[in-house]
């Protein structure tokens, strides 16, 4: 027994030894809780339907949305008020909402968690408003929590004589602790002696190091690789001793695999995103402006004197176009840094970016998965 645990050692102290004389990259180790998780451990999704009042004349138009008036006489009647039949109501300070939270793991009956209230109708302002008692169902159809506040909106906004002012959005609130729990959801902690950690992105070379660091720490073949995402850990059966080793698990450190190299563009916004894995091939990129200017001016035509004519007015459109000057840089083997750089210096604007990295990714020069979004 003693052998064998100075065998571990000199294999644990062999380990650190050769990561202590790698040269440095720019890879760090992160902790396993940071890059997966354990399965089954996961928040739950719950919505609802309620009404918030209070609003100051901002609130849904009766007319446009009739079933916030059904929702209000509903909840009269339950209230005890019985309206005639016939009844025309006339609010401005009540809106419809649709109520969204998150149901943590392991959450217990009393616990409170936040809630977003957003309008579903024609209100014009939550702000200053309070929701009413509104349940919140799971997906099967079961109630999990209750949820009743004052709302805070984060935006504001002002409207007089067809000037409007708005700052953020007006039509979401939140309720900080707004919803307290009724119902519990079972959340197994791993099935019989073993727990299934998910790493966050499939990758079987951080896959292959988790196990390797876990099977250092433990001894043995204590982990596996179910694939490029999944690890079996086999852990302790009792519930104490398997908190205590899921905390030992989510401390220990991993290098995980370089990123693969990938460029994200959004085609709407020109938005583009690099990972420090781009490079690209030797290539020539060229560069050039070319726009385009209608400008339309209105031409008023008087008629003559005592001519009994009409005034008309027409329209005199003046086209230019301007192209201004190619530029041509070349490109060798570089990084991110000096591919943004470079492109940057022939005055390519994030719209030209997306065409420019498309040719060049046609051409086999772009070492990097393109995607568009």
């Amino acid at each position: 027994m003693v052998a064998i645990m100075i065998m571990r050692s000199v294999a644990r102290w062999f380990v650190l030894a050769l990561m202590t004389l790698m040269p440095c990259t720019s890879a760090h180790a992160e902790r396993i809780k940071d890059l997966a998780s354990i399965q089954g451990v996961r928040v739950n999704q719950l919505v609802g339907y309620g009404l918030v009042v209070g609003l100051d004349g901002s609130g849904d138009q009766t007319t446009q949305t009739p079933f916030t008036i059904q929702s209000v006489i509903s909840m009269l009647s339950q209230l005890g008020v019985n309206l005639p039949q016939g009844t025309n109501l006339q609010l401005k300070n009540v809106a419809a909402v649709m109520i969204t939270a998150g149901l943590p793991a392991f959450a217990k009956p009393g616990q409170n968690i936040d809630v977003t209230v957003s309008s579903m109708g024609n209100a014009k302002s939550l702000r200053g408003g309070t929701l009413l008692l509104a349940p919140l169902k799971g997906t099967d159809g079961q109630v999990y929590a209750m949820a009743q506040g004052n709302l805070l909106v984060g935006g504001a906004g002002e409207s007089a004589n067809g000037s409007k002012v708005q700052v953020n959005q007006l039509s979401v609130g939140r309720i900080a602790s707004g919803a307290t729990v009724e119902r519990a959801v079972a959340t197994p902690l791993g099935q019989g002696e073993f727990v299934h950690l998910e790493l966050n992105a499939t990758d079987f070379t951080t896959a292959r190091r988790v196990v390797d660091a876990i099977n250092l720490e433990l001894g043995g073949h204590a982990a596996v690789a179910m694939d490029g995402r999944v690890i079996e850990v086999r852990a302790p059966a009792d519930s104490d001793q398997r908190v205590s080793f899921l905390s030992r698990l989510e401390s220990l450190n991993v290098v995980p695999a370089p990123s693969m190299a990938k460029v994200i563009i959004n085609a709407r916004t020109g938005s583009i995103v690099m990972n420090q894995s781009v490079s690209v091939d030797t290539c020539a990129v060229a560069h050039g402006n070319l726009s385009v200017i209608v400008t339309t001016e209105p031409v008023i035509s008087q008629p003559g004197p005592l001519s009994a004519g009409q005034t008309v007015q027409a329209a005199r459109s003046q086209i230019e176009i301007h192209q201004d000057a190619g530029s041509l840089v070349m490109l060798k083997g570089v990084s991110l840094a000096e591919v943004v750089k470079a492109l940057n210096s022939i005055g390519a604007t994030p719209q030209d970016l997306l065409s420019i990295l498309q040719a060049m990714k046609a051409a086999g020069a772009l070492r990097a998965e393109l995607e568009i979004i």
